[in-house]
C-alpha cells in the first residue's frame, strides 16, 4: 500500500490531535460542571419546594443517571447540534446561542481589525526605528497594565457619557446600529491584546533586523524596504502570526468582561448569568465554543507555521 506523502500524514495527524483534545475538554468541563457546589433543581424550585418535588424534578432532569451516562446523552445531543435545554430560560441551548454568538462575533472580529491595525502597526515601527521605540514600548507598557474592565469604564465615562458619541450599553439592532454601539467594548477588549501583538512583533522585526544576512544585504546596497520586505518581513512573521493567533483566540474568553461592562447580551454575558443560575447547560455550550475557537485557532497556526517554513516542512516528509 502507498504511503501518504508526508505533508498529508501530518495534516492528518494535526487534525485528529484536534479533535481529542475537543473530546477530552468537553468530557473535562461536563465532569467538573457536574461535580460542582450547588443545586440547580433549587435553583428552580426555590427553598420552599418539597423533597417529593425536588426527587420529581432531579428524575425528569435526569440528574440522577451516573455521570458517565448523562455525558453521553450530552455528547449524542451536541453532535446533533442539540446543547440541551436552559434551565433558567426554559428554551433550547441552541436557540439561546444563535442571537448572541452574532453579537460577540461581531465584536470580536471588529477588535481583530483594530488589534491587527494598532498592534502590528506599532510592532513593526518599534522594531525598526530606534528613535520610536522608547515610545512604543511605554505604550506597549500602558495597554498592558490597563485591564479591560477599567479600560471600558474609562471609555464609558469619556465617550459616552462626557461627550455622547457612543451609547453606553447595549448591542444595537442593524449591522450600521450595531457597529456604533459595539465600537467602545471593541476598542476595551483590543487595548491589552494589542499591547501584546506590539511586543511580540517589535521583538520578532528587531531580532531578525540583526540577523547577518539582513545585514549583508543591507551592505551590498540593497535598499531598506526591499530587505525588509523580503527577509525581515517573512521570517518575523511566523511568530507574529502566532501571537495574532492567540490573540484572537483569548478574545473569545475575553470578551466576557467587557460584555459585562457595557450591558451586551452576548456570550459573555449569557455565561456569567448562567453560572450564577447554576444553569449548566449554557455554560458547557459556551465553554466548549471557546475551546472550539482555540482548538481550531492553534490548529490554523500549526499548519500555516509548516506552509511557511521550510526547516518544518522537511521535518514532515
Amino acid at each position: 500500500m502507498r504511503q501518504l506523502p508526508g505533508p498529508i500524514l501530518h495534516v492528518i495527524r494535526t487534525l485528529a490531535a484536534a479533535a481529542g483534545t475537543m473530546l477530552a475538554a468537553s468530557f473535562v468541563i461536563f465532569v467538573a460542571l457536574a461535580l460542582a457546589p450547588g443545586d440547580p433543581v433549587s435553583q428552580i424550585l426555590g427553598p420552599r419546594a418539597s423533597d417529593a418535588q425536588r426527587a420529581q424534578m432531579r428524575d425528569q432532569l435526569g440528574l440522577d443517571d451516573p455521570v458517565l451516562v448523562r455525558y453521553w446523552h450530552w455528547l449524542t445531543g451536541a453532535l446533533r447540534g442539540d446543547f440541551g435545554t436552559s434551565l433558567t430560560y426554559r428554551e433550547d441551548v441552541s436557540a439561546l446561542l444563535e442571537p448572541r454568538i452574532l453579537t460577540t462575533a461581531l465584536l470580536v472580529l471588529m477588535a481583530t481589525i483594530l488589534i491587527l491595525l494598532v498592534g502590528l502597526s506599532l510592532g513593526t515601527l518599534g522594531g525598526t526605528s530606534d528613535r520610536w521605540r522608547p515610545a512604543v514600548n511605554a505604550l506597549v507598557g500602558l495597554g498592558v497594565a490597563i485591564p479591560g474592565f477599567i479600560a471600558g469604564s474609562a471609555l464609558i465615562s469619556l465617550f459616552a457619557v462626557r461627550l455622547g458619541w457612543f451609547p453606553t450599553f447595549g448591542a444595537g439592532s442593524g449591522f450600521t446600529d450595531r457597529v456604533w454601539h459595539l465600537t467602545l467594548p471593541a476598542i476595551a477588549l483590543a487595548m491589552g491584546w494589542s499591547a501584546y501583538v506590539a511586543q511580540m512583533t517589535s521583538a520578532a522585526v528587531s531580532e531578525e533586523n540583526k540577523r547577518e544576512h539582513v545585514l549583508t544585504a543591507r551592505g551590498r546596497g540593497i535598499s531598506r524596504a526591499s530587505v525588509f520586505r523580503r527577509h525581515v518581513l517573512l521570517n518575523a512573521s511566523i511568530p507574529v502570526l502566532t501571537a495574532s493567533g492567540l490573540t484572537v483566540a483569548g478574545l473569545v474568553a475575553g470578551s466576557v468582561v467587557v460584555e459585562s461592562v457595557f450591558a451586551i447580551d452576548g456570550l459573555g454575558s449569557l455565561l456569567v448569568k448562567s453560572v450564577s443560575s447554576k444553569d449548566y447547560a449554557p455554560v458547557t455550550a459556551i465553554s466548549m465554543i471557546i475551546v472550539a475557537v482555540f482548538v481550531i485557532v492553534t490548529t490554523t497556526i500549526d499548519l500555516a507555521q509548516v506552509a511557511l517554513d521550510p526547516r518544518l516542512r522537511k521535518q514532515t516528509r
